[in-house]
């Protein structure tokens, strides 16, 4: 079959896949950035012609398909400033008339946050200035809606979850139940019991074992009967179920201390094969284990992390510990993985601007929040207290004057083409880490340094809408995991029903699925893996990820029924080339003390400038967003 044969059958012709255009009209501004080079600055009309796409009525990001994420434009300008390219040609920045108590680089959970606690500590008539690279708010926090068999469906296009709540601190505790989120109410919320009989899939592609197979079964099957289908060598079986079974010590002798430092100083592929003794053939089934939470594989994985993080899907485990009476992990979760909105944390995002901003989001709680469509045209208004300036990307922040005595902070932006200025007394970088160092380049080098120590992983969190979900429930699964193929982990979506929002609890109803990939560079140290992995996702055309999305869903679920040309109803592809805050890891990370740690050493304030982000406190979480808010904030209280 040719490739063009192929496509047609997989429904690449489908415009619904590549909608970019809401009636007609775009509302995607990344693309008009694309271009412009640094000398052609100069030559924008000015301010008095405002660039202001969240005016147009149909301006709505949240419903957009295709490439979202890190969508073209969230780039152009850093990746210019990275480079060297943007001061040579750009000249000075037009200073506008607004100054600000506080003006925050970047609109994601830590920025919102910051803004939050700002005004609780200066009142609520403080001046306060956020500034976004992206066409929405919430930072990986990312809404997506589909409408689907005359309904909307939503999901998240990034952060999904509140993690472990009961181990959230204090301050974290006290921001969500303030804006109204009781945890408890996932409980009653999420459907804990509508997957209860469906199991787990693995899929073995012919690529990487040979032939398409799926098979049913795994983890609830006994293994050997469970691998007897699979299409690998007898060995191989063997080994893989001998591992899952077996209960032995594999450090006879030595203490819990002792065995817990070994494991953390060799990779969970060293523990397999030099240690439980499983031939290296069989590593291709558990290549890809770590890589939802790392985004990299079992040989830049330590064998401590794999065995104290298991997975949260409960689509795999990590065999060989059975038998080492390692007690529980010290990262053992007391909450169950059931704390989502029906568009993961993007409803925390959207309570914060509806704090933020009166009007913006209508609603008191967090039932409504789900289904409350946002309006943009609110965010930045003469008007209001609290400004949120979108498709905005931070070129500069500094003092103005010696940074010892500066009462002032002046942050330059690029916005629709044009080089701005505004005036603040203090400024948060709620940023990447990697380009707060290209922003603020007086930092001290020590800082700078420890700074571009976060790597942060790529990753795409892809959203497919499909006519129903029948293949699923007649193979008896919800969930497949893939670890040879392009997307490692498939799954239908949460089950989570909040106020007037109900899930598609039936198989006959639309819905939408989950599909994880984590590009990187199997074999390399593992930060030249994710920078690999981050070319790649920016090289990669929507056509690349269609194509494959279509063609893994109709090898997997093809014979169950499934047609990706008639049951696919939309594509969001949620490229986060600049994913995951970097975590240390003691097989790959040097032995660090606390105060030298490198999110330490970065996060430092210098002058009138904090830093906040989950990439300061080094964890990929929600709450370390909103306790790095918390400590920038009240940093900059000293300078009041």
């Amino acid at each position: 079959m040719s490739d063009d044969s192929r496509d047609k059958k997989l429904g690449m012709g489908r415009k619904i896949t590549r909608r970019d255009f809401l009636d007609g009209v775009a509302v995607s501004v990344g693309s008009s950035l694309i271009g412009l080079n640094a000398l052609s600055l100069e030559a924008q009309e000015s301010a008095t012609s405002i660039f202001a796409p969240e005016n147009n009525p149909a301006y709505y990001p949240p419903a957009m398909l295709g490439m979202r994420g890190d969508h073209d434009g969230t780039f152009t300008y850093a990746h210019m400033l990275r480079d060297g390219e943007f001061w040579d040609g750009a000249g000075a920045p037009e200073k506008l008339s607004e100054s600000y108590d506080l003006v925050i680089v970047g609109g994601g959970i830590s920025g919102l946050s910051a803004a939050h606690f700002y005004r609780k500590q200066a009142g609520p008539n403080a001046r306060v200035l956020i500034l976004e690279n992206h066409d929405d708010f919430g930072g990986h926090a990312k809404r997506n809606e589909f409408t689907a068999g005359n309904r909307l469906l939503l999901a998240n296009g990034g952060t999904q979850s509140i993690e472990n709540p009961s181990a959230y601190s204090k301050v974290s505790k006290d921001l969500l139940r303030e804006l109204g989120v009781e945890t408890k109410e996932f409980y009653k919320d999420y459907d804990q019991k509508l997957y209860s009989k469906l199991g787990t899939a693995c899929f073995f592609d012919r690529e990487t074992f040979g032939e398409d197979l799926l098979v049913t079964g795994m983890n609830a099957t006994p293994w050997p009967e469970f691998l007897r289908k699979a299409p690998l060598s007898e060995t191989v079986r063997r080994d893989i179920a001998r591992v899952y079974t077996d209960k032995t010590d594999y450090f006879p002798g030595l203490s819990l201390q002792e065995k817990r430092a070994k494991l953390a100083h060799m990779s969970y592929a060293d523990f397999l094969t030099k240690v439980c003794k499983v031939s290296e053939q069989a590593l291709p089934f558990f290549q890809k284990f770590p890589h939802d939470l790392y985004g990299a594989g079992i040989e830049v994985i330590s064998a401590l992390a794999c065995y104290e993080n298991e997975d949260d899907y409960d689509s795999f485990t990590y065999p060989g510990f059975a038998g080492l009476n390692l007690g529980e992990s010290e990262l053992e979760k007391e909450d169950p993985y059931i704390f989502h909105f029906s568009d993961g944390n993007s409803s925390i995002a959207r309570l914060l601007i509806r704090s933020l901003i009166p009007g913006s989001i209508p609603g008191h709680t967090m039932d409504d929040i789900v289904t409350a469509r946002a309006d943009y045209s609110r965010l930045d208004q003469d008007a209001s207290h609290v400004r949120i300036r979108l498709n905005s990307t931070a070129v500069q922040a500094r003092h103005l004057g010696p940074i010892e005595s500066a009462k002032e902070v002046e942050v330059a932006y690029v916005r629709g083409g044009k080089l701005q200025s505004v005036r603040a007394k203090n400024c948060i970088l709620a940023c990447f880490n990697a380009m707060i160092p290209y922003i603020c380049p007086e930092l001290p080098d020590k800082q700078k340094d420890a700074l571009h120590y976060c790597v942060k992983v790529p990753l795409v969190y892809t959203r497919v809408a499909i006519r129903n979900w029948t293949p699923f429930q007649s193979l008896g699964i919800h969930q497949i995991v893939a670890p040879g193929s392009y997307h490692s982990h498939v799954a239908l979506d949460f089950p989570v029903s909040i106020g007037e929002y109900k899930f598609p609890s039936q198989p006959d109803e639309p819905m939408v699925l989950f599909m994880l990939r984590t590009p990187c560079s199997p074999g390399a140290p593992r930060q030249d893996q994710y920078r690999a992995g981050r070319i790649e996702l920016l090289q990669t055309p929507f056509s690349t990820f269609e194509r494959n999305i279509r063609g893994q869903l109709q090898r997997m679920l093809g014979a169950a029924g499934f047609e990706a040309a008639r049951d696919v109803s939309g594509i969001t592809v949620n490229r986060w080339a600049h994913g995951y805050s970097y975590e240390y890891d003691s097989f790959s990370d040097a032995e660090y003390s606390p105060a030298e740690r490198p999110c330490v050493i970065g996060r430092q304030q210098f002058g009138r400038i904090s830093i906040a982000n989950s990439d300061a406190g080094a964890r990929a979480y929600t709450d370390c967003a909103i306790d790095q808010a918390y400590r920038a904030v009240q940093e900059i209280s000293k300078n009041s």
